[in-house]
């Protein structure tokens, strides 16, 4: 697949929130929802033009992607090739499901199901855990405490370990998603979150520690 085809697929990706508004853009009120409580309530009102700065955040996030690599003097970034690639695929897709899903709340007035975005992000962590294996050091992207970004065996280890704890935290924030509701479902996405960041900077500090006292024959 050629670069050309690569960026279509992403910038057809940005136009879905704009192809759903605009095939709903008639049947909006002209003051429309746009902040909503824990309970799925709206809280918040605007013109219904200011949807149309919602899918401007997709937009702002494909350019971010696009030109990080050029300010990686290392080049390790461009270097990832394909899995680079796969990592942007799978941000766009989620930013632009969430922004739909923001229209759509919009249009419905109410949000009956909040924890659809919570399931999205349990999605989107999982996913990118898969690729955290093949990440190698940068200062953009992944785990970058200063004991994986001044070694890179212990870049490789964290992310090797990061990239389980994530799949597997991913996968328990969508079943969790399915059964526990607002607002104990944000309070458990918080405390995996914490969990997930927490134990790969303990780890990387525990294993630069040990390549340490290897280097110096300890």
């Amino acid at each position: 697949m050629n670069r050309f085809i690569k960026e279509f697929l992403l910038w057809l990706l940005l136009a879905l929130p704009y192809v759903y508004l605009l095939l709903v853009w008639s049947n909006l009120p002209d003051t429309v929802a746009i902040h909503f409580g824990l309970d799925g309530q709206p809280n918040g009102w605007a013109s219904k033009t200011a949807l149309l700065f919602i899918p401007l955040l997709g937009i702002l996030s494909y350019l971010l992607m696009l030109i990080l690599p050029r300010f990686d003097s290392n080049r390790r970034v461009e270097q990832m090739g394909g899995k680079y690639y796969s990592i942007r695929f799978i941000m766009g897709l989620f930013i632009s499901l969430v922004l739909t899903y923001l229209v759509y709340l919009s249009n419905a007035g109410s949000a009956k199901d909040p924890s659809i975005v919570i399931t999205l992000v349990g999605g989107m962590i999982a996913l990118l855990g898969n690729y955290f294996q093949t990440l190698r050091p940068n200062y953009f992207m992944g785990i970058r405490t200063p004991w994986t970004l001044g070694n890179e065996t212990v870049w490789r280890k964290t992310h090797k370990l990061s990239g389980l704890v994530w799949m597997v935290g991913g996968c328990v924030i969508i079943i969790l998603s399915l059964v526990i509701r607002f607002p104990w479902l944000l309070i458990s996405l918080g405390v995996i979150v914490f969990i997930m960041v927490i134990i790969p900077i303990l780890y990387s500090y525990a294993e630069f520690i040990k390549e340490k006292k290897i280097s110096n024959g300890l």
